[in-house]
């Protein structure tokens, strides 16, 4: 498995470009199953999970070409309607196919999802709500088996806010009979944006954004013709990097509204923006300062942002308390901290961090996508070579972060196993010839 190396210490300066977000991309391609023709998406990043959608979706009998940016989907062959376990088990994201199949074609064969092991997430929410539209659902052998005639509208409240079983359910809602209300949806901006891409397409969708989302259902949609949004946890991470070499960097693409409470918390810490044009420029202090932290459903602090945060507190002058409320084992990038000499205790979901002067320089090994990006923040503080293995989670969630991250000044390379030390990053590519038809 590839691993990477770092020699930090340097003050990370320059622009970079954010990439479209993985988690608008995915429910996006994910909602061209609603309707046959051929869908446009653009701004969708270079990802592995991106090819893995793609995958499944040609699986189901889509024709998928990824281009520079972009997604071309052909949905008119599609006849397929399981999801099988060797494509769904990687990637959680894949339960989203189950409420645009079971809408259009009234059956879906889903296999229960996997992904980084943060701890569990139930798609209970996702069914109940189906049910309540008129589908019949039974769990077989690890697969959600749902058949329904055309499903009709129907009140659903979530007993906690789930942004895919919003995005799920909302898409199923769009071709229902009757007018749907999602009440205590997820508010993210990633639900928005599926929104517009929705409604775009014909769609008839109020309230995205709030707690309370009405959909009238039609009878057909449009072919979606969108552009994803800039990831907003990819722009949060390179703050965190900026803040903990004390560099400064304007992040073009950066969306202010969708980062408050990220904002908000790291100018608490001492991380310091201004407004640009295209984006944000941002400034690191000399030393953080520390501050407290609880992870909460957006508009609060996400959750995807908790251990990067962490990182930079590591080495912040204070003490900080951390309180992770959505996941119950996202802290295992701790004692990766704590190998580079970071003092973190742990009690339950809170996570006390007393700041050191500096961190030093191991060999680490990433557990989940948002660990790995905190590891590499780390190491970019340290005076010294760190390695990071499987960082296979990378690529999962970050668009050739480390080349964005040279281009900052920052000294980072890929090692292949086989090979010694490489050139630049390169995504794992699913297919023959890379990106192009799956």
């Amino acid at each position: 498995m590839d691993r990477l190396l770092i020699s930090g210490g340097r003050k990370l300066r320059g622009v970079v470009r954010l990439s479209g977000s993985k988690n608008a991309a995915l429910p996006t391609m994910a909602a061209t199953l609603l309707s046959p023709g051929r869908h446009r998406l653009r701004s969708v990043p270079d990802l592995q999970d991106v090819y893995t959608m793609g995958r499944l979706l040609e699986h189901l009998g889509a024709v998928v070409t990824l281009t520079d940016s972009a997604a071309l989907v052909e949905t008119s062959g599609v006849e397929g309607f399981e999801a099988p376990y060797d494509l769904v088990r990687t990637m959680r994201a894949s339960v989203l196919v189950l409420g645009p199949l079971l809408a259009r074609y009234g059956r879906a064969r889903v296999s229960l999802p996997g992904g980084c092991a943060i701890g569990a997430r139930p798609i209970n929410l996702h069914l109940a709500g189906l049910e309540r539209m008129g589908a019949e659902i039974t769990l077989d052998r690890g697969y959600v088996d749902a058949r329904a005639g055309r499903l009709r509208g129907a009140v659903i409240y979530f007993d906690v806010p789930t942004v895919t079983g919003t995005e799920n359910l909302m898409m199923a809602a769009t071709l229902a009979r009757g007018t749907t209300r999602l009440e205590n949806a997820a508010r993210e901006p990633e639900v928005v944006d599926l929104a517009g891409a929705l409604s775009r397409a014909g769609a008839r969708i109020e309230g995205a954004g709030g707690s309370v989302i009405e959909i009238e259902g039609v009878d057909e949609l449009a072919p979606l013709d969108h552009t994803v949004i800039p990831d907003r946890i990819e722009a949060g991470t390179f703050m965190a990097a900026v803040g903990i070499t004390g560099g400064e960097v304007l992040i073009e693409g950066a969306e202010p509204g969708h980062l408050d409470a990220v904002i908000a918390k790291l100018g608490e810490a001492g991380i310091a923006f201004q407004a640009a044009d295209g984006g944000l420029r941002v400034t690191g202090p000399e030393r953080p300062r520390a501050c407290n932290l609880k992870t909460m459903p957006y508009p609060g602090f996400p959750t995807d942002m908790q251990a990067q945060f962490m990182a930079l507190m590591s080495i912040a002058e204070g003490t900080s308390v951390i309180r992770e409320t959505i996941f119950e084992n996202r802290f295992m990038h701790v004692a990766e901290l704590k190998r580079m000499g970071a003092e973190i205790s742990i009690d339950g979901s809170v996570a006390t961090v007393k700041g050191v002067r500096s961190l030093s320089a191991a060999p680490l090994m990433a557990t989940d996508l948002r660990a790995s990006a905190s590891l590499i923040i780390a190491a970019l503080s340290v005076r010294g070579e760190t390695t990071i293995d499987r960082i296979y989670h990378l690529d999962r969630g970050y668009e050739r972060i480390d080349e964005k991250l040279r281009s900052l000044g920052a000294w980072v390379e890929r090692i292949e196993p086989d090979s010694g030390r490489s050139g630049p990053f390169l995504v794992q590519r699913v297919g023959d010839e890379g990106r192009g038809h799956l």
